[in-house]
C-alpha cells in the first residue's frame, strides 16, 4: 500500500509539473498572438477570409449565406474557427486555397469567439472544425487541422455532386 501512495504521489508531481508547463506555454503564446495583433480585430477578420471564403460574425450572415447556397445548389463548408487557433491559423492558408479551386461550394468561415452561441449550438469543443452541409442540413464533420483528409472530404463532395448533376 505504502509503494502504491508513493507511486501515486510521484505521478501526480509529474502531473502537476506538466500542467504547469502547458498552462505557461498557453499563456505564453496567447500573450504573443495578443501582443502582434494589439487588439485589432479586423486582423484576424482579414486573416480567416480571402479567396472565395467568407467570414461569418452574425447568425444574421449565417443565414443568408444557407439560403444564398441553397438557391444556388451549393455544398456549404464551414470552418468554425478562433484566431487564438494555433491550428486554425495553420490550415487557414490552405482552406483559401482549396476555395479558390472549388468555386461551385461555398467556404464560410465561422469565428466562434464572435458567435460563441451559435457555436455552442454546434456542439463546438476544438478548433477548427469543419461542418459539411447540402441544402442547410450536415451530413460530414471534420474536426482539426487535417489537410489531407479535409481534401478527401472536398474532393468526395466535388465528385459527389458532378454525379448528382448530370
Amino acid at each position: 500500500m505504502l509503494e502504491q501512495n508513493k507511486k501515486l504521489s510521484e505521478i501526480t508531481r509529474h502531473y502537476d509539473s506538466v500542467t504547469e508547463r502547458v498552462t505557461e506555454r498557453w499563456s505564453i503564446s496567447q500573450g504573443d498572438f495578443l501582443a502582434q495583433n494589439d487588439g485589432d480585430e479586423s486582423d484576424h477578420h482579414a486573416e480567416f477570409a480571402g479567396g472565395n471564403v467568407t467570414l461569418v460574425t452574425t447568425k444574421d450572415a449565417w443565414d443568408q449565406k444557407l439560403s444564398e447556397a441553397k438557391r444556388e445548389h451549393k455544398v456549404v463548408i464551414a470552418n468554425f474557427s478562433a484566431s487564438w487557433c494555433g491550428p486554425c491559423r495553420m490550415i487557414t492558408p490552405y482552406y483559401i486555397e482549396l476555395s479558390e479551386k472549388h468555386p461551385s461550394l461555398m467556404f464560410l468561415t465561422v469565428d466562434v469567439d464572435e458567435l460563441t452561441e451559435f457555436s455552442t449550438q454546434w456542439d463546438i469543443k476544438a478548433t477548427p472544425t469543419f461542418f459539411f452541409l447540402r441544402d442547410g442540413d450536415q451530413f460530414d464533420r471534420l474536426v482539426g487541422a487535417n489537410k489531407p483528409e479535409l481534401l478527401k472530404k472536398i474532393n468526395g463532395i466535388v465528385d459527389s455532386e458532378s454525379r448528382r448533376h448530370m
